[in-house]
């Protein structure tokens, strides 16, 4: 069956903008703390929050197969609009921090519906080639993620509320145009109803196991990058204005946009399994060697973070289309969504062990601890 040529970048542009959501607060913080009295601590309360929806929102996507039961492009439209009105409540309905966590983890709850039932969306269009595929898809999920670091820049002495009303409006248009323009995919085998045991079956597989470890090594490292970046960067360039280091972050999490769609060309040649591990072997390296940064002139300092941007998130993709292919057509939607939670699970703990490192620690060996993930990841992979 030929694929209209529409179907890919409709996707890829509809997750950039649902995903924009995940790190609206974490651009918007400082601001936040100034104008609400949030506490030092909130950074990793407010990561941690939307996390921690994103978890509880996986398992009952997962446990409901609300992406295999029903159409996944209305799964995804319903859960942008929610996220969205999540997202805009933080500083108005919600004023208080307590307030912000329930948003902010509401917001992570709808994500559920977003980042893993988008990649059902492309699993069900690109059965060949889904290395590739996913390799754009992630590519414009980390684009989401650094999206509002640059919305803040640009915003720079109008205020927060600027961030918020963009990305908000950004998920919504992207939730519209999936719904639209992207049809049901001619791979996808609906389930019929809540059969627990076939997603039981799919991680008694190999290959699914073994693709999954990689994937929860991977993300111990991951999102405690992404939202410490900005501690490391103020840290190592204290001079710098904030419009500057709002800048940086952006283009510094972005460059992991390049590694995922270059990765994906890469499992072309190679297969997902090699680039998966070149990545994390890349990543934990960089992490090893992270002290180095405060010790490098600035422009090396910078090409050292651009590097670790770009292979922090490459091995993304390829572990989820390592999964996919292992799994069963009819739970594959179920069994992504369910490997999405255990991964942010395990996010949790490398989010909080950095922020109390960021409050009682040396700057300079932060990221340090991050590199157990690597670690994992690779001798999960070894099977792969």
């Amino acid at each position: 069956m030929k694929k209209p040529k529409h179907i890919l970048p409709v996707i890829v542009l509809a997750q950039f903008a649902g995903t924009s959501l995940w790190f609206a607060g974490n651009a918007i913080l400082e601001s936040l703390q100034s104008s609400f009295g949030l506490p030092e601590s909130a950074l990793s309360g407010l990561t941690s929050a939307v996390q921690l929806g994103f978890i509880a929102g996986t398992l009952l996507y997962a446990a409901l197969l609300l992406a295999d039961r029903f159409s996944p492009s209305q799964v995804f439209l319903a859960s942008a609009v929610l996220g969205a009105g999540c997202n805009i409540a933080v500083g108005t309905v919600a004023s208080t921090y307590e307030g912000m966590l329930a948003a902010r983890f509401l917001t992570g709850f709808f994500l559920a519906g977003i980042y893993p039932v988008g990649m059902k969306i492309a699993a069900d269009w690109y059965e060949g080639g889904l290395g590739k595929a996913l390799g754009y898809l992630v590519g414009a999920l980390v684009l989401g993620t650094a999206f509002p670091h640059f919305l803040s820049y640009t915003s720079a002495g109008i205020g927060w509320q600027p961030v918020l009303l963009a990305t908000s409006g950004l998920a919504v248009a992207g939730g519209l145009s999936i719904w639209w323009l992207v049809p049901d995919g001619p791979f996808r085998k609906p389930a019929r109803s809540f059969r627990p045991g076939a997603i039981i079956a799919a991680f008694r597989q190999p290959g699914v196991r073994s693709a999954a470890l990689g994937y929860f090594g991977h993300m111990w490292e991951l999102y405690a990058f992404w939202a410490f970046l900005p501690v490391v960067l103020k840290y190592r360039f204290h001079s710098w204005s904030a419009a500057e280091l709002s800048l940086s972050a952006f283009l510094l999490i972005g460059a992991g946009s390049a590694g995922c769609i270059w990765g994906g060309y890469q499992a072309l040649r190679s297969g997902s399994a090699v680039v998966a591990r070149g990545m994390l072997l890349a990543s934990g390296l960089l992490c090893l060697l992270s002290p180095l940064l405060f010790l490098l002139p600035a422009g090396l300092s910078l090409l050292f973070l651009a590097a670790w941007g770009f292979s922090v998130v490459g091995d993304s993709p390829q572990c989820s289309a390592l999964v996919a292919k292992h799994t069963p057509a009819e739970s594959r939607g179920s069994v992504l969504t369910l490997v999405n939670c255990i991964g942010f699970a395990v996010t949790i703990g490398s989010l909080q062990l950095l922020g109390a490192l960021a409050q009682w620690g040396d700057t300079a060996y932060l990221m340090l601890p991050l590199a157990a993930g690597p670690v994992i990841g690779l001798w999960g992979l070894r099977a792969c």
